[in-house]
């Protein structure tokens, strides 16, 4: 049986809250008024890259706990088969339900939807109530790609001396190609690039190197007694992206120095926020029993099912109330809407999440004790 980090399911239920604000405040058009608290909602999508990285340093941990400590190896089917079994059949659910309901498709459009396949066809529409799930295919590109990448680290960092130094220095190479992606995207006016994984190998990156910090050096006292300060510059760089330094608000392309800054500024503040949890856990320490609280944590342990639902049950409230797009009531869509998704979310969670992760093998438990050996938490889905 394999242990949860309360904290770090406290940071994947914070980051599920900001998707669904973010999305409470673009359909009610609250996110496009004027004003700081506006700009600030706008992006809420930094959710996005804190999923990301949370996958890269989840996953990579066992592969960088090999090179590091020789101990084995993930078997790469087996990863895979655990990877379909946590990610699709509750996606499957949700998006069923959301085609029947909302789209015209034949089968082609729903073999693209089902595969996850949507990102690579972006001149078809995308269906109402499943505007979230650009991320998913992203993600399954990473799951896929992580035993390759894996494998040639492994044999990049086994062929030098210190091996922790040389896995960081090649994990490295991946925020590179992110870079070398958003300029070819905005430079040759490819926006669809912005929907693949190599445009987003910097977030993976950084939970990647962090999986790499987690077990080299352990718990940082370092990063223990800065914690407050690296959370307080995490919500100052926050601010900084809440501006046109970051891109314009709507669906308006950002320029290429937008877009850098976006991604750079997106990074900074998800290592930020994460680093303190992941390289310095402290169970009795403030932020951690802020952010690992057992609400929290159990919201943490469902928010992928939230994630998942949350945007069809938008979709039908306003479609039920006849609400015109940018004005409905910004107070009733968001209790409606959170409440109506936590009971799904708890119910979906439950009886298709919890029985088919069983079926890999895997299952949930408490926060481990402190000063109890740091067992690998479960993996997380946006």
């Amino acid at each position: 049986m394999r242990s949860r980090d309360a904290a770090l399911d406290g940071i994947r239920a914070v980051a599920a809250l900001g998707v669904w604000l973010l999305h409470v405040g673009s359909n009610t058009g609250v996110m496009y008024r004027e004003g700081m608290y506006a700009w600030m909602m706008s992006r809420l999508g930094i959710a996005v890259p804190i999923f990301f990285l949370l996958s890269g340093l989840l996953l990579y941990r066992p592969w960088a706990r090999a090179v590091i400590e020789d101990t084995p190896r993930p078997r790469p089917l087996r990863y895979l088969w655990r990877r379909v079994l946590r990610v699709m059949p509750v996606y499957w659910l949700v998006t069923g339900l959301a085609l029947w309901a909302w789209s015209s498709f034949d089968w082609t459009g729903w073999a693209k939807w089902m595969l996850l396949l949507q990102n690579y066809f972006p001149g078809d529409p995308t269906p109402d109530g499943l505007y979230q799930m650009w991320t998913l295919p992203i993600e399954m590109s990473f799951y896929v790609l992580l035993p390759v990448l894996a494998w040639a680290l492994h044999k990049w960092a086994r062929a030098g001396a210190n091996r922790a130094v040389r896995l960081l220095a090649g994990i490295a190479v991946l925020p590179v190609v992110s870079v070398a992606t958003v300029v070819v995207a905005r430079t040759f006016e490819q926006p669809q690039l912005a929907l693949w994984l190599p445009y987003h190998l910097v977030f993976f990156a950084c939970g990647m190197a962090m999986a790499v910090l987690s077990v080299w050096i352990g718990h940082s006292r370092v990063i223990d007694s800065l914690a407050p300060q690296l959370l307080v510059l995490a919500l100052l760089l926050y601010a900084v992206l809440s501006t046109e330094l970051g891109g314009p608000r709507s669906l308006t392309l950002p320029t290429l120095s937008q877009s850098l800054w976006r991604v750079s500024l997106e990074a900074a503040v998800a290592v930020l926020l994460v680093a303190p949890f992941a390289l310095a856990s402290r169970p009795g320490s403030l932020r951690n029993r802020v952010i690992g609280n057992p609400v929290a944590a159990y919201l943490g342990r469902v928010s992928y099912s939230f994630f998942l639902w949350h945007a069809p049950v938008i979709t039908l409230q306003l479609k039920l109330t006849g609400a015109q797009p940018f004005s409905a009531d910004f107070t009733s869509v968001a209790v409606v809407s959170f409440v109506v998704t936590t009971l799904l979310s708890v119910g979906s969670y439950h009886l298709v999440e919890s029985p088919v992760l069983r079926l890999s093998g895997r299952r949930s438990a408490a926060a481990r004790p402190p000063g109890s050996p740091a067992p690998v938490p479960v993996a997380p889905a946006p």
